[in-house]
């Protein structure tokens, strides 16, 4: 049988949301993801769709079944959690509001987990936005603090900063500078490499503000941070000749001590260098379509993740309705996940939690939980748009039809399910 050949592919393995890709494959499967990644490749071919439709305390179960029991388990329970959504479409995480909305239940994010301290960040002192359009096309100076994209985005490099050549730049006309506790893969690429001491970020991004704003520093303080005010000094005046520079910022800095605080330290540093050139701080997003989580509950409640439909209206606040500190404290007596990965993602006790209330999960595999349900994945056989890491939509070219559902059809049909 020929292989049909799908051009211009949307890859949702990682937040890079690459659209260049060529898929080769027949009616069941892909067998060739070209200008894929390790990531990419490892989400077209080697995660195959469950042949079981669903299941219902681990046993077989028709598709009807588990949704009936599903919208069962979450009308009866009192605090209903809906947690996940970063490797499904826009389209299903709408559903998951409406859900959410539907059951006065708690809605959470994976970003609660990975890069929610910059959304609190943001809020705090307020962020300038940009596009990785933008940084491919005009910066000169590319800083990466805490992040190894050679490893958690393998294209972002090569598509849109570094070594991309855009219209008026290209690797010749920029400097690639890492901070980070060790020599990483991304380091060994970089024109300058900064060591740093596992958590002092926030006091060397203090010491870089007050650097680039002219304003005096106690040298003696810096020792802790392993760098020298030498190295600071000429990073400081690197940032101030930059005519567009950019901070990428990883869970390196997002998720060791100090947490929202070093998210705020760098963006005030962003802020302030805008007095010289046009300057962004944006986070290395983590999963696939975790932006579009953001950007479709900042839409749908006003906040990006964390909220709380209780009392009939949005509420929002982190440490009390995000997914890991709800079940750690028992506060939960149902859940329902999308994307088995996200369990994975939480805090040991937090799963243990998970293990020992009624779970609900909707993913590509059957997961062990009360009800299973096997969907169609995102880009391979079910379509809808995803969001990268800038917060740009992309739409997705699935190359194979599915008999599975999609994430948004089961998230439907669970609401309409559920009694009046």
């Amino acid at each position: 049988m020929p292989l049909a050949v799908t051009k211009f592919a949307t890859c949702a393995g990682c937040a890079c949301v690459c659209d260049d890709l060529e898929l080769r494959a027949n009616d069941e499967r892909i067998f060739e993801a070209k200008n894929a990644c390790e990531l990419g490749r490892s989400w077209f071919l080697e995660r195959p769709v469950s042949k079981v439709e669903a299941t219902i305390n681990g046993k077989p179960a028709s598709l009807g079944d588990a949704i009936d029991r599903a919208a069962m388990i979450l009308y009866e329970a009192d605090s209903p959690l809906v947690f996940g959504l970063g490797e499904t479409t826009a389209e299903a995480q709408r559903e998951a509001v409406a859900l959410a909305e539907r059951l006065d239940a708690t809605l959470d994010t994976e970003t609660s987990l990975t890069h929610g301290t910059m959304e609190l960040a943001a809020q705090l002192g307020g962020k300038v936005t940009g596009t990785l359009g933008e940084i491919r096309n005009r910066a000169d100076l590319a800083v990466y603090w805490g992040a190894n994209p050679v490893k958690t985005h393998p294209r972002h490099l090569e598509r849109y900063s570094v070594h991309s050549t855009g219209k008026f730049r290209s690797r010749s006309d920029r400097t690639f500078v890492v901070v980070d506790v060790r020599e990483s893969e991304t380091a060994k690429e970089a024109d300058v490499f900064l060591r740093i001491r596992p958590e002092t970020d926030f006091e060397a991004l203090t010491a870089l503000r007050c650097l680039v704003r002219g304003q005096r520093i106690v040298r003696e303080n810096l020792a802790e941070t392993g760098l020298s005010f030498d190295q600071l000094r000429d990073l400081a005046e690197r940032l101030k000749r930059a005519r567009y520079g950019v901070i990428f910022v990883g869970m390196g800095l997002l998720q060791t001590r100090g947490k929202h605080m070093n998210a705020s330290a760098a963006t005030s540093l962003g802020i302030a260098l805008n007095a010289t050139g046009r300057f962004l701080v944006m986070p290395l997003r983590t999963p696939g379509n975790i932006g579009g989580a953001d950007a479709m509950l900042d839409y749908a409640t006003g906040y990006p993740f964390g909220v709380n439909f209780s009392r009939r209206y949005p509420r929002y606040n982190p440490g009390e309705f995000t997914a890991a500190d709800l079940l750690e404290r028992q506060d939960v007596d149902a859940a329902l996940i999308v994307g088995a990965n996200a369990m994975k993602r939480l805090p040991d006790a937090a799963r243990t939690q998970l293990d020992r209330i009624p779970t609900i999960v909707i993913d590509r595999e059957i997961a062990n939980a009360t009800v299973s349900i096997t969907t169609a994945p995102a880009g391979i056989s079910a379509s809808g748009t995803v969001y990268r890491n800038d917060k740009i939509p992309i739409g997705l070219r699935p190359p194979i039809r599915s008999s599975r559902p999609s994430d948004e059809f089961v998230l439907r049909r669970i609401r309409d399910a559920i009694p009046d």
